[in-house]
């Protein structure tokens, strides 16, 4: 048989959570098409694996990438950390079926600006990402904020029949043409009015096209037990899985609440089917919010729209420049964005711990000043908390962005290396891998990713792209049954 790329004596991880073993590797085409103790045969490029990891490329279930990948294709930022697969419109903010008007309202600008909003269904967006051919592959989730915007006259209040009805429509309009799911936003001003009631009637069609319903809950500070339970109240309702997204127990008062959030979890899932995502890092990244601004911890400014010289500084040295008080420091800053420096260190560890959850970087790539886990999310989990913390195995940390996500979005044939999927696979050296990004620099790419193939098709090497693209479209895949 030849192959036109054979992985030798590779030390593979395969997705699937099992221990990893050394194994040889054949891909041909766009498809693995060998997996064996010894694979023979020729080969376009034979690439030998000692001392080196191989495995499935990592899919990073929460990004509001859903135009960074259209404007820039060659995608660096993901790429270059070894993520294959990007799922976006999460939070309840999606570029698709997002009609604005002569603005883009918050929270939405996280994701670009008016003139790249053009994809009013699904249809148009797939072909858009279809023409950009990207460095990884893209799947998305419908936003209710985006869906509120485009069919309420108001966000203040929830949402009356004919608003339901619109969504709905919208909705179902994505779904036909391969959205994964509905997301929510509901901790947002654009979405705090609606009813668990709306959320209800507007998740109900997910069933039927076997979606997920994500997210972004009401809060993760003090009232975080009921937000979740509000969660699972809706995908009860909708009689579909429940993803809750970037799960934190946020605010000083709730350091080391995640062994309540977690063990609800558990209870929970004994009766329906729940999941998580998070990131490894104690701190959180949105637009400034006047609400969270506290002094029990660092805020740090990313940017400023009047004053863009303070960003790089914290809340309270900006007050200190300005002889105010944080509060009044915010307000002058607005609009802004800011890096909240949110959470425990042990919460993050027993979150990212926990058998249910997978990763996601929740990075704002529109930020002239993003947060590290933009550029570092993945490379941390394997390099910082498997390898030098052991919070948890190396095939565990493998399985939580591969097979786990793939399963939970039901992304076919990927997720595994194995015979027949797609080959979408990283090669990285464990012993170098890490993230190099940090608050201070964070446009940085990790150390130790040898090579990242999408579809086939070596897209990264040697701390470079490779200018070969091969990124496309991913639908949920619905089973029979």
């Amino acid at each position: 048989m030849r192959y036109d790329y054979l992985f030798k004596g590779a030390l593979v991880a395969d997705g699937s959570g099992a221990p990893e073993r050394r194994a040889d590797v054949g891909v041909i085409g766009e498809r693995i098409a060998a997996v064996a103790a010894e694979l023979d045969g020729d080969a376009g490029q034979r690439i030998d694996c000692a001392g080196l990891v191989l495995v499935p490329g990592f899919i990073d279930v929460h990004t509001h990438d859903d135009l960074a990948v259209i404007r820039r294709p060659d995608y660096l930022e993901k790429t270059s950390q070894g993520v294959t697969s990007i799922i976006v419109g999460n939070c309840g903010l999606s570029a698709v079926g997002a009609v604005l008007g002569d603005e883009v309202p918050a929270p939405i600008n996280l994701l670009g600006e008016l003139e790249d909003f053009r994809y009013p269904d699904l249809a148009s967006y797939r072909a858009a990402i279809e023409a950009a051919r990207p460095s990884v592959n893209v799947a998305t989730l419908i936003g209710h904020t985006t869906l509120r915007h485009r069919c309420l006259a108001s966000q203040q209040g929830p949402a009356d029949e004919a608003g339901i009805a619109a969504m709905r429509e919208h909705l179902i309009l994505a779904l036909e043409q391969g959205a994964l799911g509905l997301s929510t936003g509901l901790s947002y001003d654009s979405a705090a009015q609606a009813s668990t009631e709306e959320v209800c009637r507007l998740a109900a069609p997910l069933a039927e096209y076997q979606g997920v319903y994500a997210t972004h809950m009401r809060t993760e500070y003090d009232g975080v037990l009921e937000a979740m339970e509000e969660a699972f109240l809706i995908g009860r309702s909708a009689k579909v899985p429940v993803q809750i997204s970037h799960h934190k127990c946020a605010g000083l008062k709730n350091w080391g609440r995640s062994a309540e959030t977690l063990a609800l979890i558990d209870i929970r899932r004994l009766g329906q089917d729940i999941s998580l995502d998070c990131y490894p890092y104690r701190a959180g990244s949105s637009n400034l919010d006047p609400g969270q601004v506290t002094a029990d911890y660092d805020i740090l400014i990313t940017w400023s729209a009047p004053h863009p010289e303070m960003a790089g500084k914290t809340l309270q040295q900006i007050a200190g420049l300005w002889a105010c008080d944080i509060h009044q420091a915010a307000g002058r800053l607005l609009p802004a964005g800011a890096i909240y420096f949110q959470m425990h260190e042990d919460d993050v560890r027993r979150i990212l711990s926990h058998p249910a959850a997978m990763v996601g970087s929740d990075g704002l790539p529109c930020d002239p000043n993003p947060h590290p886990r933009l550029w570092g999310t993945f490379p941390r989990v394997l390099g910082h908390y498997s390898r030098d913390l052991q919070l948890f195995p190396l095939s565990t940390a493998v399985h939580k962005m591969t097979g786990l996500p793939a399963r939970r979005f039901a992304l076919r044939d990927r997720g595994l290396i194995r015979a027949g999927y797609f080959a979408d696979l990283v090669l990285f050296d464990y012993q170098r891998i890490d993230d190099v990004a940090s608050f201070q620099q964070p446009r940085q790419a990790a150390a130790g990713i040898e090579r990242v193939f999408v579809n086939g098709v070596q897209t990264y090497a040697q701390q470079r792209l490779s200018g070969v693209r091969a990124g496309r479209f991913l639908s949920r895949s619905r089973q029979a049954g």
